[in-house]
C-alpha cells in the first residue's frame, strides 16, 4: 500500500488487518520525522519517502492500493500526482480517498474561490476549491463511488469527497 501525503503518519493506526506494509511518501522532512515515530507501533513495515507526489519513486504497477486523505489540496499539481497514483498501480489496483474541496453550492463555491488564496497562505498551500472527483476521473480513473458531504464547521472548509476508484 502506498500512501500518498502520509504527513505525521496518523493513518498508520487505523489500517485493517489485510494491510501487509505501507510505503509512506511525504516532502516534508518534519512530518516525515514525525511519521517515523509514530510507524514504530505500526504491526506491518513501513517504510517513508521524502518525496513529492508528483515524482513518485516507485516502479510502475508496485503498489495494490493508493491511499490520500487531505493530501490532494495541498499539492502543487494534483493532477500530476493522480497521474502517479495511476502509474504506480497494478493491474486491478484501488485509489482510496478522503479529500475536502470545492462544494456544490454556489454561495459556498463563492467563498472558496475568495478564501483559497488568503488560505494557501496560512494552511500549507491547501486549496479549498478543488473538485476533486473530477481531478480523479481526469487522471485516468473510473471512480466506483464516491460520498461527499459537509463535516460540522464552516461550510468553506469542510466539504468532502470519500471514494474508492481504480486506473481505467
Amino acid at each position: 500500500m502506498l500512501e500518498l501525503g502520509i504527513g505525521s503518519g496518523l493513518n498508520l493506526g487505523f489500517y485493517g488487518p489485510d494491510v501487509t506494509s505501507v510505503v509512506g511518501v511525504d516532502p516534508s522532512p518534519q512530518l516525515l520525522r514525525m511519521a517515523q515515530e509514530r510507524s514504530r507501533g505500526a504491526r506491518f513495515p513501513v517504510e517513508l519517502v521524502g518525496a513529492a507526489g508528483e515524482r513518485l519513486p516507485l516502479d510502475d504497477r508496485s503498489v495494490d492500493t493508493v491511499v490520500t486523505t487531505w493530501t490532494m489540496c495541498s499539492v502543487s499539481d494534483p493532477a500530476a500526482a493522480l497521474r502517479e497514483a495511476r502509474r504506480v498501480l497494478r493491474p486491478g489496483g484501488a485509489l482510496l480517498f478522503v479529500e475536502h474541496g470545492r462544494a456544490p453550492d454556489r454561495g459556498v463555491r463563492w467563498w472558496q474561490d475568495r478564501l483559497t488564496p488568503a488560505w494557501r497562505c496560512i494552511a500549507g498551500g491547501c486549496h479549498l476549491n478543488r473538485k476533486m472527483d473530477d481531478l480523479v476521473r481526469a487522471a485516468g480513473f473510473r471512480v466506483d463511488n464516491v460520498k461527499t458531504g459537509y463535516l460540522p464547521g464552516p461550510k468553506a472548509l469542510t466539504f468532502i469527497y470519500e471514494g474508492r476508484a481504480r486506473p481505467d
